[in-house]
């Protein structure tokens, strides 16, 4: 599985670089931490396929990055997309390495 860590995420992000954030979690859970990007849930992803990009990276994130990883391997599995990276350790590391501030749940 491909994966970015939060430092290579935090510096795609402050470079404007492009690339299609997508975070799997529910809608709740963005109401705790959010690092942006395109809310689609877990649940729904295989519905919005037609959403994903595939001319440029994606980086799909979750909580823990067991669910976006999930969602990385199906992606890549059943609909042949070689594009997309896991947020290695989803956003609970985003909030360990990159923003203190951010409410972990």
């Amino acid at each position: 599985m491909k994966e970015v860590t939060p430092t290579e995420l935090k510096k795609m992000l402050d470079s404007k670089e492009d690339f299609q954030l997508i975070d799997v979690r529910e809608e709740h859970e963005v109401d705790i931490a959010s690092i942006g990007g395109e809310l689609i849930p877990m649940g729904d992803v295989m519905d919005n396929i037609d959403k994903i990009s595939r001319d440029k990276k994606v980086i799909l994130y979750c909580r823990s990055g067991n669910r976006s990883g999930a969602v990385l391997q199906a992606l890549e599995a059943h609909h042949g997309f070689t594009n997309i990276y896991n947020l290695k350790g989803g956003i609970i590391k985003w909030a360990e390495e990159i923003d203190p501030s951010m409410k972990k749940y």
